[in-house]
């Protein structure tokens, strides 16, 4: 059968197939409020977003200083509205699949769209702090503007943190998206909803991932392949995971954790000062202070440990 005889013939016949398991099987669809093709749109206000906390690298052409303000008020203007057109549109899609009869989306939109571009700023500094912390942590590093341009940790941070303010105020699905937009492109997967202090530092970064129930303090440091995951995940009666409990672990200020180590559960704590060995494994928690290599079985630490 040729082409054109097979596009007239048989073709129909998948398009009705294919159309029939997506409308019986997946939840979303255009004229509910939410369009798949909007996961590009939020893309690009992303890189916006980011252009607007970092212009000499996220614009996409060469900055001019006596220009900065048009082109931050162009950006954030334009950001405004594209962002909260997609977050009306997730809060009321939401809103549809929970039968919700008395809603404010409208109203929660522009307050999340508003709590965002007003946390900018303070957005902005808190990433110079990661910024700073990257630098005197990587002794290869040679200027803060190389970070800012080259090191992929520094848009993963940035992207958390602009996800975490709308995952705060109960965004549905946007911060995802962003976050695993960050995840595809530098190998570092840290979701929205994981609460990070300053100076915070990933060198390297492929392969690290932060579940959404870790606390991260101050001056916090990690290595590629760090897992800081959930030890497990308790079952209902209809044996599905229970949601919106503490399954990850918290991590204290000024801890350092080497490559491939993987600390589990909610009930784990790193504490201030730890030094976390590569290739550990842990499972419960570390003293503040503690030198660690080794791997916790059985509620125990075996390696070596030193307070």
């Amino acid at each position: 059968m040729k082409l054109k005889e097979w596009i007239n013939k048989r073709l129909p016949d998948i398009v009705n197939t294919l159309e029939e398991n997506i409308t019986g099987s997946f939840e979303v669809h255009a004229e509910d409020g939410l369009d798949l093709a909007g996961r590009n749109d939020i893309y690009e206000v992303l890189d916006y977003l980011l252009a607007a906390l970092f212009p000499g690298c996220y614009a996409k052409d060469a900055m001019i200083k006596d220009e900065l303000n048009l082109f931050l008020g162009d950006v954030l203007r334009h950001v405004s509205y594209r962002l909260a057109k997609h977050i009306r549109e997730t809060f009321k899609y939401r809103c549809l699949k929970d039968k919700c009869d008395d809603c404010s989306c409208d109203q929660r939109s522009e307050e999340a769209l508003i709590h965002l571009i007003e946390s900018l700023p303070r957005l902005r500094a808190l990433l110079l702090e990661d910024i700073q912390a990257a630098f005197e942590g990587d002794p290869a590093a040679k200027s803060l503007d190389e970070i800012v341009m080259s090191y992929p940790c520094i848009e993963a941070i940035a992207t958390h943190r602009i996800a975490h303010s709308l995952y705060e105020l109960d965004v549905p699905i946007i911060p995802r998206i962003m976050s695993e937009r960050a995840h595809s492109k530098t190998g570092i997967d840290i979701h929205p909803g994981a609460e990070i202090g300053p100076r915070f530092f990933i060198d390297h970064g492929t392969g690290v991932v932060i579940g959404e129930t870790c606390t991260i303090g101050r001056n916090v440091k990690l290595y590629q392949g760090v897992t800081l995951g959930a030890l497990s995940f308790p079952l209902d009666e209809h044996g599905k995971p229970i949601k919106n409990i503490k399954r990850h672990p918290d991590i204290e200020d000024d801890v350092i954790i080497y490559a491939n180590a993987t600390i589990l559960g909610g009930d784990t704590v790193i504490g201030k000062g730890a030094v976390i060995g590569a290739n550990s494994w842990i499972t419960r928690s570390v003293e503040p202070g503690a030198v660690f290599y080794g791997t916790s079985i059985n509620g125990e630490l075996r390696g070596r440990n030193n307070e």
